[in-house]
């Protein structure tokens, strides 16, 4: 049980005084004591000094001096004997009118608080049974002024009187309020509003507006008419005689308890109400008696059972029996009223019996929030946590996050695994902590099994057996299931501890010393609890799972994995994946500050470098990732291929092992490719894909596919790589293989090409043939050294002559002229050099290079007496021609040409084949034909003089028809021409003239000579914006008007 409280004999009335206590009030250090025959006691009380922090116990009793000799509880000031000629019934004071307020033969009288003498008996208070008195600082709502407002209400039958003091000054007005039936107890809620307690029910009495409002409730307390809620049907136990029904009526009672909350009870019934008096919702107290007086000492509820003689203190939100305080004869207590700003400032309070008066000193919370966690009431800490100030309680948050680490603990041990993972992510608990309630299938050597395992490995080498005694506390195998037969250690001792009361067994009719005798029913295994602040160490015992069903450990499983998932979300936040922080190392210990003592500033080492932290991360991710991978194998082994998709902190060493037990070697290939771990990856495929039978156990990995998409993703960096492991794709499927260069990607395309260029040449040249055609072509690499190779390669080509068939060589021949006929960016002279002028198959190509270097004779030369081909030769010409036409590409002709010029520079290319044709080199012939042919179809594009020259007298003029009729078609061509365009420029002349002089006739455009401008005070120029007053002006064609001078901007 918790020992919240202590009662300490403060007043006890000696055997021969007949008097007996009656009122009790506290206040400062004074305690008034009102006596049955009206005589009223003054008492200071002496705050006590713990003696053994002075000089830290260097005195013993005896030897103590007498200045540290150990004062008297209290010490009697005053009595005054004829205070009162009638006992004193209640007693009260209000400080600020420093007037003393008694009931005394059912009056209310007033004294001052310094002398103790009457002041004045409020005479309408006749019959009055009870009074309240509250003190609040009020506003004045026109200046806003802040003053004390102490308030006076007494209940006199069903009148209820209220007298009301400004700052110390009374005020002339007295309200008065009628309620249904007689008020039985009184207790302010604000300084404007009051609980009456009433024969039958409850209700609300604002004082200023005189409004009632009716509490309803269960039971004696009050409801609807009809409902009858209570555990005995709204009869009082207390009003339960011998032969039926009669009895006094339970009286009604009234607490505040925290911020807005207050608590009614009438017998055994309670009720949970706010401030407005709508009732909370909340369970009643499960009291088997009904109390004789209820308070409210910051944070516990009190209650006074007159019948048993005990002090019960609970805890509010729970409604748990905490401890039982026996103060035999006690009837009433006495609870200070708590100070305007701190709720625990009236935590001492006072029980009272006829006789003695006790005084209640409260242990400080560290010891009460110690008691119990080491008793396992673990939810009445938290609950005692949440409600105590931060301010009371030193590191107030790191103590609430380890119990309900504990609680959690606690939960897992019962096997209720979705509550515990909850209260673990609540509290952001360190992955380690809760990895490590798991067995090694899952957790691995972070398990407390694993721990264990070692620990008690070591402790067989260092003996040989064990004795009976020694047995009871040794180690005890432990078989999980899936855990391949390993042995667990567990430990068990007879300091275990009573059962969790997480449950709500307190809430049942269970006694509270049976609750205490409730333990876990399960083998425990000692967990440390952690730093804690407590007194003595505090060991936890944990259910290791064992003889767990495998049902129960993958439920298990499946909750811990939502726990890593976003635990490794958390992660994310400050590691990048790589490992490195994503913040610089200026700004890191200011995000710490910020944002990671909200979620994982137990996990790191605030005080330690950047460097610390950054690997202190990187553990936590490790062990965070390899145990969701564990998890995942052991309950979805389908989910962890996913994983391994994204990036992530798994030990390799540990995903290696496991997916190889267990033949999962996709997801080893995509798990190498995530930790780049490439050579092992590739090694894997080429095992299972370079082989000529399908393996059952890696179906998706037979064949190159595989591999050549693997290795399509690496990055160019890894080229050496990529070729070591590319060679046998090629060998067995080329047109797949040569998909890892030619494939539409980044990293194909910045792939180093001379190196992937000699890597195809050396296996196959139509390897490398192809590569260079696809980033010449496609890629439009205009590297020399590529274009050089592929023109190489082209004529090795057609050299070797090694073909399967003539369409297969015609081709690779078409390809070849093309290259060469397309490309400038290859060394014409070294491929010249290639070229044999004896060799037929080149001779073609041969004329491409000569056209490329200049030399068109040379070329023609190939095509009309090598090739006798006059059709290839018209066509060599006409593409020169054309070529020759186009504007130079050089920037540095700046030189128009004219007719004659260009005539004279395009007409020799017709020429020189016209002189092969008729004045051939020996041993050649003239040919006739294509001469004349040539003459008819381009004759017009040589100079006459020099054609006519070239023609032979013997050749008849007949034959010549086509050629000068070109000729005279081309000088009419001209002179019509010339004449079509002196005509359009006669039109064009006449057009403009006409629109100058007589504008063009649309509507707002040019009127010519007519045309004219208004200029006004307000037009401004449309350059500069300024007014034109008296300066030149300039019209421009489309009207508009500019200064003269801002024309020329």
């Amino acid at each position: 049980m918790l020992s919240a409280f202590t009662a300490a004999p403060l007043v006890e009335l000696k055997q021969r005084d007949k008097s007996k206590i009656e009122a009790v009030l506290a206040y400062g250090d004074r305690l008034l004591v009102g006596l049955n025959s009206g005589s009223l006691r003054v008492y200071r009380v002496n705050e006590l000094i713990d003696n053994s922090e002075v000089h830290n116990g260097a005195h013993s009793a005896d030897e103590r001096p007498a200045f540290l000799s150990k004062p008297k509880p209290l010490d009697l000031l005053q009595e005054h004997e004829k205070f009162s000629r009638y006992r004193i019934e209640q007693l009260a004071i209000v400080k600020e009118a420093n007037i003393l307020i008694s009931l005394s033969n059912n009056y209310v009288s007033t004294y001052d608080l310094s002398t103790y003498e009457l002041q004045e008996t409020l005479l309408k208070t006749k019959g009055a049974s009870t009074f309240a008195v509250t003190s609040n600082v009020v506003k004045d709502p026109e200046t806003d002024v802040p003053s004390i407002v102490s308030s006076l209400a007494v209940a006199v039958k069903r009148r209820l009187l209220v007298w009301s003091w400004h700052d110390s000054e009374l005020s002339p007005e007295t309200k008065e309020l009628a309620l249904v039936t007689g008020i039985k107890s009184l207790t302010w809620i604000t300084g404007t509003r009051i609980i009456a307690g009433l024969t039958s029910s409850y209700v609300i009495v604002n004082v200023e507006t005189s409004a009632v409002t009716d509490v309803v409730g269960p039971g004696s307390i009050g409801g609807a008419p009809g409902q009858d809620g209570g555990r005995l049907g709204g009869v009082g136990v207390a009003s339960i005689g011998y032969m039926g029904l009669g009895g006094n009526a339970p009286k009604p009672l009234a607490t505040r308890l925290g911020e807005g909350e207050y608590l009614l009870a009438k017998d055994i019934n309670t009720l949970f109400i706010d401030s407005d008096g709508n009732s909370l919702g909340r369970r009643q107290i499960p009291w088997a008696l009904a109390p004789e007086a209820v308070g409210y000492s910051y944070p516990y509820l009190l209650s006074l059972q007159a019948a048993k003689g005990t002090l019960e203190v609970r805890n509010p939100e729970t409604l748990s029996l905490l401890q039982t305080i026996s103060l035999p004869g006690a009837s009433q207590l006495h609870v200070p009223q708590p100070s305007v700003s701190l709720a625990h400032a009236g935590k001492g309070f006072f029980v009272f019996s006829e006789r003695c008066i006790w005084r209640m000193g409260a242990l400080d919370y560290d010891t009460q929030i110690d008691s119990l966690v080491e008793h396992g009431r673990l939810d009445e800490a938290i609950s005692l946590l949440g409600m105590l100030e931060d301010a009371l309680f030193k590191g107030k948050q790191d103590r609430l996050r380890e119990i309900k680490m504990l609680k959690a603990q606690i939960l897992f041990d019962q096997r209720r695994y979705r509550d515990s993972i909850d209260l673990f992510t609540e509290v952001s608990a360190p992955p380690e902590r809760v990895i490590r309630l798991f067995p090694p299938i899952i957790a691995g050597p972070t398990s407390i099994l694993a721990a264990d395992k070692r620990k008690g490995s070591k402790q067989d080498k260092s003996s040989d057996a064990d004795t009976p005694a020694q047995d009871a506390e040794s180690v005890q195998k432990t078989k999980f299931p899936g855990s391949d037969g390993e042995a667990g250690t567990s430990t068990s001792d007879d300091h275990s501890i009573p059962g969790n009361d997480t449950s709500t067994q307190h809430c049942s009719a269970k006694g509270p010393d049976e609750h205490e005798k409730s333990t876990l029913e399960s083998t425990n295994v000692t967990v440390p609890l952690g730093e804690l602040n407590v007194p003595q160490e505090i060991s936890l015992t944990h259910t290791l799972m064992q003889d767990v069903e495998e049902k129960d450990l993958k439920a298990a499983t499946a909750e811990l994995r939502g726990f890593l998932v976003s635990t490794r979300t958390k992660l994310q936040r400050y590691l990048n994946p790589d490992g490195s922080l994503k913040n610089s190392e200026s700004g890191f210990k200011s995000h710490v500050a910020e944002m990671v003592s909200s979620e994982i500033e137990n996990w790191v080492d605030r005080d330690s470098s950047v460097q610390d932290w950054t690997q202190q991360l990187r553990d936590i991710a490790k062990l965070v990732d390899t145990t969701l991978f564990r998890a995942y194998m052991y309950a979805s082994p389908s989910l962890a291929g996913p994983l391994f998709r994204i990036d992530n902190f798994c030990d390799p060493s540990v995903v290696n092992e496991k997916l190889l037990e267990t033949s999962r070697y996709n997801d080893l290939v995509d798990f190498f490719y995530g930790k780049k771990l490439h050579h092992q990856a590739l090694a894997l495929l080429k095992r299972f894909g370079d082989v000529d039978k399908e393996d059952d156990a890696a179906p998706q990995l037979f064949g190159p596919q595989r591999t050549v998409a693997y290795l399509q993703n690496l990055p160019p960096e890894m080229i050496d790589l990529i070729l070591d492991y590319a060679r046998w794709p090629l060998e067995r499927n080329r047109e797949l293989g040569m998909e890892i260069f030619l494939v539409d990607t980044e990293n194909a395309e910045t792939l180093p090409r001379g190196k992937v260029l000699d890597f195809l040449q050396g296996m196959d040249r139509k390897l490398a043939v192809r590569y260079l055609e696809h980033i010449i072509h496609e890629l439009n690499d205009t590297t020399p050294g590529f274009h050089q190779r592929l023109a190489e390669t082209y004529l090795e080509g057609l050299r070797s002559d090694n073909f399967q068939t003539d369409s297969q060589r015609r081709e690779w021949k078409d390809k070849t002229l093309d290259f060469l006929a397309d490309s400038r960016n290859y060394q014409a002279y070294k491929i010249l050099q290639k070229l044999p002028s004896d060799d037929p198959h080149l001779w073609e190509a041969r004329a491409i290079v000569l056209s490329n270097t200049g030399q068109h004779r040379q070329a023609l030369d190939i095509y009309v007496f090598k090739l006798k081909d006059p059709a290839k030769a018209e066509e060599y010409c006409n593409q020169v021609y054309v070529k020759e036409l186009s504007p130079p590409s050089s920037t540095t002709q700046t030189r128009r040409l004219s007719a004659v010029d260009r005539e004279v520079d395009t007409s020799s290319i017709y020429h020189s084949l016209l002189s092969l044709y008729l004045s051939p080199p020996a041993p050649h012939k003239p040919q006739w034909e294509p001469a004349l042919d040539l003459l008819a179809k381009h004759g017009a594009r040589m100079p006459a003089s020099s054609t006519l020259e070239l023609i032979p007298e013997v050749l008849p003029v007949k034959d010549l028809e086509s050629y000068f009729k070109g000729r005279i078609r081309l000088a009419n061509t001209k002179v019509n021409e010339s004449r079509i365009v002196a005509g359009l420029r006669s039109c064009l002349a006449f057009n403009e003239e006409s629109r100058l002089r007589l504008g063009d006739g649309l509507p707002r455009g040019n009127a010519g000579r007519n045309r004219h401008v208004l200029i006004t005070e307000d037009r401004v120029c449309s350059v500069c914006y300024k007014r034109f007053g008296g300066s030149a002006i300039k019209v421009l064609p489309d009207n508009s008007v500019v200064h003269y001078g801002c024309s020329s901007r």
